[in-house]
């Protein structure tokens, strides 16, 4: 399920929270490894197509860190990009993982991307068993900028259900993936092996929406977007 709450004039989306529901059914995909696969950005980077970089910040705990996203808007629509703090948790054979943005004195906005809010995001990963699972996404996000309302449609009706279904498919051929590139490395499980710098708590603080420049896109057209939209199902 996804609900969007926004205002009905797309003039008005002048501060649009983005609330997104959702679930997904993972047959022949165990918890352990949708896990693995929300983690590992080395192998983000083969299945993402809407990522344009990610990257480790640094740590903050054994269970807690920090990291950059960029996320590939159609054009027109200028490219987002987000810095969070996440943090983890195995619950017995289930997962928790949840982030929100903060700000990094060395990592400020950049000229080319808008700075989006996650309010909170959280994945939960319940297991039903040796073979199976359901992987359940909620987030209230604030993608900046004064966006016209066919976006927010389309983010309903077609991004994010397609996005569930890649982290799903990417699953099933981590293990495959997994066996060729650094088995044994997973600092998200086994923190000795983290190498990330260590960052301090008091180097961060709550990213606030209200002080990020704000662009108007609301006049953007649909159609001039439809060439440069990834149509892989």
């Amino acid at each position: 399920m996804v609900a969007l709450l926004a205002a009905a004039d797309p003039l008005a989306f002048l501060y649009l929270l983005v609330v997104q529901q959702m679930r997904i059914a993972c047959k022949d995909v165990n918890a352990e490894t949708l896990y693995d696969v929300l983690h590992d950005t080395s192998y983000r980077k083969k299945w993402d197509t809407n990522m344009i970089d990610t990257y480790d910040i640094g740590r903050l705990t054994a269970n807690a860190d920090v990291g950059y996203y960029s996320w590939k808007c159609p054009s027109p629509l200028k490219n987002r990009d987000f810095v969070t703090m996440r943090s983890w948790l195995p619950l017995g054979n289930d997962y928790l993982i949840i982030n929100y943005s903060v700000k990094h004195p060395k990592h400020p906005p950049k000229k080319d991307y808008v700075r989006a809010v996650s309010l909170l995001t959280g994945y939960l990963i319940q297991s039903n068993g040796a073979s199976c699972s359901t992987l359940y996404y909620l987030t209230q996000m604030d993608p900046r900028g004064s966006l016209p309302k066919w976006v927010v449609n389309r983010v309903s009706q077609f991004v994010a259900p397609k996005a569930m279904r890649k982290i799903y498919k990417a699953s099933l051929k981590y293990p495959d993936w997994k066996r060729k590139h650094e088995p044994g490395l997973k600092p998200w499980t086994f923190p000795e092996q983290n190498a990330l710098p260590s960052v301090s708590v008091s180097e961060l603080s709550v990213q606030r929406a209200d002080s990020l420049e704000n662009i108007d896109e609301s006049g953007l057209s649909e159609d001039k977007t439809r060439h440069s939209e990834d149509e892989e199902t």
